[in-house]
């Protein structure tokens, strides 16, 4: 049997990716074997065409997929890795999505001949709008590190850190900040009931409003500075909503210290 790749967790976030693989072609069903525990979770996977299990040790004893994706929580991490020890031999490369994991965590239930890649997604990868970013060991081969990315395209946007210690960082701006932004809707969302509109249409006013104005900063060539110098004109409505929020740097000093004190939790986390 031919595995090209071995998704262990077939959780939202895992079926998510897997369901980003085989939609785009970047993988056909026949190259995927899912381990997944939960029956519910395995029959969803089976139902995409992939072969299942809910043991590790049920992958055929021929194979050696080129990639193992470990897609489960932070807590079991060990316990689940350990399964695919007999994989470690080098010519297999292990990718992890576990948040807070480091790479020396694999290498030592692995052993020192495993490639590792370690990315960080965030939730908005499950409707392929994420931004994944992702560090290698020094196993991992330019070809891999091309083929993960490839991969992970199917999700979103791919960035690449040399430095693992940037991870923390990372995982303070885009693997946390959906949140900040989905609080941002809410609080848009406030202030427009304050001004008298409509609850519902409130909500739609301010999740819109986001949402177009981040798919315009994304699809324009222009800095998100020149795209707000062109909706504020002097002495009008929005300048005067701006002297609010950036006066005295307001907003980027609060999202400044929001980020800083993501990055040491996240750095106290991973002790």
């Amino acid at each position: 049997m031919t595995i090209r790749l071995v998704l262990a967790g077939c959780g939202n976030m895992g079926y998510a990716m897997l369901s980003g693989w085989l939609k785009s072609g970047k993988l056909a069903p026949s190259a995927v074997f899912v381990v997944e525990p939960n029956a519910e979770l395995r029959q969803r996977a089976a139902k995409l065409g992939c072969a299942t299990s809910a043991d590790a040790n049920e992958i055929p004893a021929d194979a050696v997929p080129d990639l193992v994706v470990i897609a489960v929580k932070p807590q079991v991490i060990r316990d689940v890795t350990a399964a695919y020890k007999r994989f470690g031999d080098g010519r297999t490369t292990f990718v992890s999505i576990a948040a807070g994991t480091p790479v020396s965590t694999f290498e030592h239930v692995l052993g020192s001949r495993a490639p590792v890649v370690r990315c960080m997604p965030n939730t908005p990868a499950s409707i392929g709008k994420g931004m994944m970013v992702v560090f290698s060991n020094p196993l991992v081969s330019d070809d891999t590190k091309r083929f993960v990315a490839d991969l992970l395209s199917a999700s979103g946007e791919v960035a690449t850190i040399d430095d693992e210690g940037l991870m923390d960082a990372v995982t303070a701006v885009s693997g946390s900040g959906p949140a900040y932004i989905f609080h941002f809707i809410e609080a848009l969302t406030v202030a427009a009931e304050k001004a008298g509109l409509p609850g519902a249409t409130a909500r739609l006013l301010a999740m819109q409003t986001v949402y177009g104005a981040a798919s315009l900063a994304a699809e324009s060539h222009e800095d998100p500075g020149v795209l707000r110098q062109q909706v504020t004109s002097p002495n009008g409505t929005t300048a005067a909503a701006l002297g609010v929020l950036m006066g005295e740097d307001r907003l980027t000093n609060l999202l400044t210290r929001a980020v800083e004190a993501a990055r040491l939790r996240s750095i106290e986390l991973g002790k």
